[in-house]
């Protein structure tokens, strides 16, 4: 696939060497179908606002708006998207079960220091919440995509789940839900939003308690 900064499935997605990411995913079929379309075209409309407004040179307060009321409606809709993972009781594998977390928390840690820097990870039941930055280069001083980062790990994990299930198939859904990190600001609340997911969602009472939660701190390791 040809490396772009913008993409687009079912949401808009922006990629860029060097920037830090907020992920969320889910197992296939852990949302209902169509359960967020709403939220999706939403998006996909004042994405085109906001392109337009830059392309025409409209008033910066406007187009400044528009960005706000785009962010607003992505808080809202990853509200709407944690809130329906939250009350699904029927998965096709338990994600945070002792094998798959080994096999996740792995995974996550395979490309650090490599193509990546992480920042926390959350493994629930049926999905995912991973705070991370790209590298701008890797190894070989080839640009860091997001997209290349996250095929690897779906494959990867999805192949070594589905052994260790007995299952065949397709194990994660397609579409993620990626945030741009903005600033240091923007970092502390994702990182924030990811240890305190299980907390929310009523499983335990202090972030540490989930076995599948991981901090990392400034020298990468984890506790």
């Amino acid at each position: 696939m040809e490396k772009k900064e913008f993409y687009r499935h079912a949401l808009p997605h922006f990629q860029q060497p060097g920037q830090a990411y907020f992920l969320t995913w889910s197992l296939k079929d852990a949302i209902p179908p169509k359960a967020l379309v709403t939220y999706t075209d939403q998006l996909n409309l004042l994405h085109s606002q906001i392109e337009n407004a830059k392309s025409t040179n409209l008033n910066p307060i406007t187009l400044n708006e528009l960005k706000l009321q785009y962010y607003q409606v992505r808080m809202k809709y990853r509200k709407a998207y944690d809130d329906l993972l939250h009350v699904q009781t029927k998965f096709i594998v338990n994600l945070s079960n002792e094998t798959n977390r080994s096999i996740l928390s792995n995974t996550f840690t395979f490309w650090e220091g490599k193509r990546l820097e992480n920042y926390a990870f959350c493994i629930m039941s049926n999905h995912i919440h991973w705070v991370f930055r790209l590298y701008e280069k890797d190894e070989e001083g080839n640009p860091v995509y997001l997209q290349d980062i996250l095929q690897s790990v779906k494959r990867f994990s999805s192949t070594m789940i589905n052994k260790s299930a007995g299952l065949k198939g397709t194990l994660w859904e397609k579409e993620s839900f990626d945030t741009t990190i903005r600033d240091e600001k923007h970092l502390y609340h994702a990182i924030n939003y990811t240890l305190y997911n299980p907390v929310s969602a009523g499983l335990v009472t202090d972030w540490f308690k989930w076995k599948g939660t991981r901090l990392f701190n400034d020298s990468g390791d984890i506790y």
